[in-house]
């Protein structure tokens, strides 16, 4: 009897447990602690859509987008904040930039004063965290730098570095170069019968820089890394899939056949880098006499097979695991390969919408590598006009719309206190489209505005973050530059391009910012275009530059 009575009392006091729990979650989590903190940002000033239990203004957020995404978009225009980030944009006008906006219960304050920004990114990042990436984007870019945080991610950011230095990436032009002039040749057959010929470019650009991430990546296990870099392409695209459909909680781990794939896929990605990543370790003797490695996969080897040997005496404090450099491979490919593909897409599209534009890009390639020789190291530094086209691409089309910091104290962020927990939600898109900050043109594509460099181009230094600002400022950025360079300077070269009539002006994210129906461009041979080209002058029209 006293056994039952005993049992009885432990599921009472179990029972009441998960009660208490449960009622907590729903009570302080769910409802009294997001009224608080309305109430807490109402008395300074900001607001914003009220909260709804549960689910917060997911509700609103959706239908702002469905609207947006729903309605034509007129064919030229460049002021796209309203289609893609419409949540923003309608709220801004309502409660002003800073507002708070809620995510399920999570709070998100958005900040969109560049000097605010720089506080965030810059002068006091190190009171800020970047948060965990949906799950569904997690899966592909893995967990290397793009997510990691303290000093695990100055460890790994340390190791990586020298990979991205110009005097290593420069001994990648040749390898680019001669990658580009092959994908070329494979239009030839189809230019022989016809004057000209319609090309997909963001899957033939991302077919492309497959390629050059994958050589930056492996470095001699090259070979062995496009196979696996294959598998990733697979992953990225049942990802994207994924996005499409509506969101339900735990619905990634139910047996469906989607995941299933995906969980195989995963499981072959990561056995395929870990054999590489073993090989390269037995034959390490031969690859360190050849001066050491250069690629990603060497530098991370190396660096586990230092600490390897100095453990004994001075543990590492995050030392470099087989599992860290599978991650970090995966971490490369997604970011190196989708961002590098879509800064040319957007400025193929750009320049086929802006001929004259084209036409001066082209002049100065002319001029300074000639019609023939693809560019070398030296010629590349000396495109100025290029870089000035690509940076107001990233300006008007960044690949990353917005990024977030957490609050990791309770702090001041200018006149605003900001408790800790608070997530700061920076719209980039917003920034770079201000007339307040780049003029009354901001809205119209101008390179002529970066003539005398970025720093000047806005009324602030902090304005232009396509690739964020301050100390976790992209490290892929200079690879993605000069691999954008060297691939459109080769195209200038022998062809010019319009948009196909097929083209719809549609941009939208998924992951990153990019054209919802594709971007087919019609190509033709420099020679049959009849389009005359002044090598002699280069300059940009004066109503051009602001």
């Amino acid at each position: 009897m006293n056994k039952i009575y005993y049992n009885s009392w432990c599921s009472l006091v179990a029972s009441i447990m998960v009660i208490y729990f449960l009622v907590k979650i729903i009570v302080i989590r769910l409802w009294w602690r997001p009224r608080m903190i309305e109430q807490h940002f109402s008395k300074q000033g900001i607001r914003g859509p009220s909260y709804h239990f549960f689910i917060g203004n997911a509700k609103e957020i959706g239908s702002l987008m469905f609207k947006a995404s729903s309605m034509p978009f007129p064919p030229f225009s460049h002021n796209i904040l309203p289609r893609v980030l419409s949540f923003y944009h309608h709220w801004k006008k309502i409660y002003g930039a800073t507002f708070v906006v809620w995510f399920g219960s999570t709070v998100r304050l958005t900040v969109a004063d560049p000097e605010l920004i720089r506080e965030i990114l810059c002068s006091k990042s190190e009171l800020y965290e970047k948060i965990q990436a949906h799950p569904l984007i997690k899966q592909v870019e893995g967990e290397g730098l793009l997510s990691l945080n303290g000093d695990k991610w100055a460890h790994h950011r340390k190791i990586i570095t020298p990979t991205f230095h110009m005097d290593n990436l420069k001994l990648l032009i040749p390898a680019v170069s001669s990658s580009v002039m092959e994908k070329l040749e494979n239009w030839l057959p189809e230019l022989s019968t016809s004057a000209e010929v319609e090309i997909e470019v963001s899957k033939w650009y991302q077919a492309l820089t497959e390629k050059i991430v994958t050589r930056t990546t492996f470095g001699s296990s090259n070979k062995e890394g496009t196979a696996i870099f294959k598998l990733q392409a697979q992953q990225t695209a049942l990802a994207s899939q994924a996005f499409h459909k509506v969101f339900i909680p735990g619905y990634r781990f139910l047996p469906t056949k989607r995941n299933m794939k995906s969980w195989k896929l995963d499981k072959k990605i990561k056995k395929s880098l870990v054999g590489v990543i073993e090989s390269r370790r037995a034959n390490w003797k031969d690859e360190m006499l050849e001066n050491g490695p250069r690629d990603l996969l060497g530098l991370m080897i190396q660096a586990s097979i230092k600490e390897e040997k100095q453990s004994y005496y001075s543990p590492a404090s995050s030392p470099i695991t087989v599992h860290d450099i599978v991650e970090e491979c995966k971490s490369f490919f997604f970011a190196g390969e989708q961002t590098t593909s879509n800064l040319l897409t957007w400025t193929t599209i750009l320049l086929a919408m802006h001929p004259e534009w084209q036409v001066m890009a082209r002049d100065e390639v002319l001029e300074v590598c000639g019609s023939r020789d693809p560019p070398t190291k030296d010629n590349v530094s000396k495109l100025k006009m290029l870089g000035m086209i690509l940076n107001e691409t990233l300006r008007l089309y960044p690949p990353v719309v917005a990024t977030i910091r957490r609050a990791k104290i309770d702090l001041e962020l200018g006149s605003c206190k900001v408790p800790r927990g608070t997530e700061l939600l920076i719209p980039i898109l917003a920034v770079h489209h201000d007339r307040a900050i780049w003029g009354n043109d901001a809205n119209e594509f101008n390179p002529g505005r970066f003539l005398n460099g970025v720093a000047r181009a806005a009324n602030h230094p902090v304005a232009f973050m396509p690739f964020s600002v301050g100390v976790r400022t992209c490290i892929g950025q200079n690879l993605a530059t000069l691999q954008a360079k060297l691939t459109l300077a080769i195209i200038l070269q022998k062809f010019t391009f319009r948009l196909s009539p097929q083209y719809q002006h549609a941009p939208t994210v998924l992951m990153l910012l990019y054209p919802q129906y594709g971007a087919p461009i019609i190509f033709q041979h420099l020679a049959q275009s009849g389009i005359p080209h002044n090598q002699e002058s280069l300059e940009i029209p004066t109503m051009c530059i602001y």
